[in-house]
């Protein structure tokens, strides 16, 4: 008999960065405010491995950040995200997951358009999911979501911590070679761990999704849904019970040139938030990158927000709408074979319900990266 194994491919790609940054309002704030400078070094491990069956990708990153100005902090953050694939011939098994400590003026601002108080956040995230191949056209998707986010010194900067829990499935059904229909459903569990008046949530839905590739270079998407949210807020008193529909919906179209992509989206949906609520965010997006020489590229991408309470019932108060924009122009220059140079510039405008007036910044940044020869082996 004959020992078989299947051959895997290895690789590490090491990078480190070192980053100057100056902002006119960091926090987005009417108030008087100083002008905060910055300085961040950022190692970053990217690894990868593939068999004829398993894929797995992840990054081992971290930044060592410094403040001081307008906002005097030293911060460490930890980036650990994982990306996993099995495939057989009827089955595709995923999971998407890891750890991140960061700061609430980075990813949450862009997921939810919201600025909350500056401190350390943890977040801890697993979404696996299992596509079942039914006959060559038809296909069973089902997928879980599981997130559970900590705030430093949060409840003291009116903060709360909260887990979040999911599931979907439903039927993909592949209608030409170009054009493919999605219909599923969905059910999320939203709740507070810490707060002084724990909060519930729950957003059953039924989504509806197509896509149709127009051309090689030409994709488009859109879809759209109920979702039924109903709430509980416990006081000392009472609980307070709420129930709503709220219609999801999104657009995107990528088109792809010879030296140019450009990226359009439009999307409402309902996103979770260190206030211990469920906000409704409607967002419109555009991006633009292009390709100058081999070595030089220039891109441009925005966005705006429209952000409202699903619930509106904040601790202490009611959730006040606010809108955001940013435009982000930014050009990158690989230099030497293991060097690039970036340089960018960011204008963020903020407007909230109850302010008397908008919040503006001016944002710049200059970030040297030094890649060194990738490594990688196979057995």
């Amino acid at each position: 008999m004959a020992s078989l194994s299947e051959a895997a491919e290895w690789s590490l790609l090491p990078s480190i960065g070192v980053k100057g940054l100056y902002n006119s309002n960091l926090l987005l704030t009417p108030l008087p405010h100083d002008e905060t400078y910055g300085y961040w070094t950022s190692p970053v491990g990217e690894f990868a491995g593939k068999t004829e069956r398993l894929e797995v990708s992840g990054k081992i990153a971290a930044d060592f950040v410094s403040y001081y100005g307008g906002q005097h902090n030293n911060f460490t953050n930890t980036y650990l995200p994982l990306t996993m694939r099995y495939k057989t011939e009827t089955d595709v098994l995923d999971f998407t997951g890891g750890f991140t400590r960061d700061n609430t003026l980075m990813s949450e601002l862009l997921t939810t358009g919201l600025v909350l108080s500056f401190t350390q956040r943890n977040q801890l995230t697993a979404s696996p999911s299992w596509t079942r191949r039914i006959t060559e056209k038809l296909s069973f998707q089902s997928a879980g979501q599981l997130s559970d986010t900590t705030y430093e010194n949060g409840l003291h900067l009116g903060l709360v911590d909260y887990q979040l829990f999911g599931g979907s499935g439903g039927l993909l059904y592949q209608m030409t070679e170009q054009t493919q229909i999605q219909l599923s459903g969905s059910y999320v569990n939203f709740h507070t761990t810490n707060s002084p008046s724990p909060f519930r949530a729950s957003f059953p839905g039924i989504n509806l999704n197509l896509t149709r590739v127009f051309t090689e270079t030409l994709t488009g998407t859109i879809y759209g849904g109920p979702r039924f949210v109903s709430s509980t807020t416990q006081t000392i008193s009472e609980n307070i019970k709420a129930q709503d529909t709220v219609w999801l919906f999104g657009a995107s179209l990528d088109k792809k040139f010879d030296r140019t992509s450009v990226q359009l989206n439009v999307d409402r949906d309902i996103v979770p938030s260190g206030f211990g609520l469920l906000i409704q965010r409607d967002r419109a997006g555009l991006s633009v990158s292009h390709d100058l020489t081999e070595t030089l590229a220039a891109s441009v991408n925005g966005s705006g927000y429209f952000i409202s309470g699903v619930t509106n019932r904040a601790q202490g108060g009611t959730f006040p709408e606010s809108r955001y924009f940013y435009v982000t122009p930014k050009i990158a220059w690989k230099f030497l074979e293991w060097w690039k140079a970036e340089l960018s510039y960011t204008y963020g405008w903020r407007d909230v319900d109850g302010f008397s007036d908008p919040a503006m910044s001016n944002a710049t940044m200059f970030m040297l990266t030094y890649y060194p020869p990738k490594l990688a082996f196979s057995n």
